[in-house]
């Protein structure tokens, strides 16, 4: 019997804990990859990523695990992805979010949820083969009221916002891309103290506009709004290829670098539909990352170009009428 099946056997019987719960430990992790420049952004990760819960012993497995290579196995295709404006040549940002935006402006939009509501989300988090685990996946379903204002008001985290929220402000954004991005910033505000020092404005841009992009719901010509603007952002790019995300899928990546570390945040999108599909983190250049813990000097790190730290698949996502159901 492998490591792996010995824990999710030790954990059968283990209900799943809140996502919350498990979100300082997952910071660790991408403060870890990320350097010290990366703790000024990462506490906003808890909200950013809304990680499905792994559980005791699958946290155990990403810590084990986090150093483990894993490289983009998606064959670069310079002629582009087919979409639904046919031929997508992955050359810019502005031609990539531009041209989602115009097909997203012909969807017509779905009636807003009603207050009673739940949204129902299936994620899929992904780890590497070659450790000593072997290939690990864990695809956990979530349900969160629409209106789930008890949360927020209960400060579930600093930048959590209810799915209702989310909605009504992405319908509310200006045309302008400028004042778009000074309205998501303000939505999705920085830090202001010492140990939550602000972000640079582009940081917090990227930041902030992820975070819209993940919401579900989201109007079609909200979230096309929201391309033209993230186009925008200084040092926004596109890779010039198809990669895999968490779930395998080829999607497209659009990414930035995270000032003062080695590694890029990515935001992937589908292809064909342009609809959020998750979210990566990848190391940009090889590094080695030295530790301590108190007096204990923990053994070196290294990273190499291209290996990915975290990954994350939105496989599903529906308005349901009550939680435990499924579309």
């Amino acid at each position: 019997m492998d490591e792996m099946t010995t824990l999710r056997e030790l954990r059968a019987d283990a209900p799943v804990p809140d996502r919350s719960a498990l979100a300082a430990g997952r910071q660790r992790l991408v403060e870890a990859a990320g350097g010290a420049a990366a703790r000024r952004g990462v506490r906003r990760l808890r909200a950013d990523w809304r990680v499905a819960a792994f559980g005791a012993a699958a946290a155990i497995t990403v810590a084990a695990v986090l150093g483990t290579q894993l490289v983009d196995s998606a064959a670069p295709d310079r002629s582009g992805p087919a979409s639904t404006t046919g031929t997508l040549r992955l050359d810019s940002p502005a031609e990539v979010l531009n041209r989602a935006a115009d097909a997203l402006e012909k969807q017509q939009a779905a009636p807003e949820p009603r207050d009673d509501q739940w949204i129902y989300t299936k994620t899929v988090m992904a780890q590497p083969e070659g450790s000593g685990f072997g290939r690990f996946s864990y695809a956990p379903d979530n349900w969160v009221p629409y209106d789930n204002s008890a949360a927020a008001k209960n400060g579930k985290d600093d930048d959590y916002r209810t799915a209702r929220q989310v909605y009504r402000a992405a319908n509310e954004l200006p045309a302008d891309p400028a004042r778009l991005l000074a309205e998501v910033r303000s939505f999705y505000p920085t830090g202001h103290t010492p140990e939550s020092p602000p972000e640079p404005e582009a940081v917090h841009s990227f930041r902030a506009m992820g975070l819209m992009v993940e919401a579900y719901p989201i109007a079609p010509r909200a979230l096309a709004g929201i391309y033209r603007a993230l186009a925008t952002v200084p040092g926004v790019h596109v890779t010039d290829h198809l990669v895999k995300d968490a779930a395998g899928r080829e999607v497209i990546a659009i990414t930035r670098k995270e000032d003062g570390t080695h590694q890029q945040r990515e935001i992937l999108i589908d292809p064909t539909t342009f609809g959020y599909a998750g979210q990566r983190f990848v190391v940009t250049e090889d590094y080695t990352l030295r530790l301590s813990s108190g007096k204990t000097k923990l053994p070196p790190e290294k990273f190499k170009a291209g290996q990915i730290t975290l990954s994350e698949a939105r496989v599903a996502a529906a308005v349901v009428d009550a939680e435990g159901e499924k579309p």
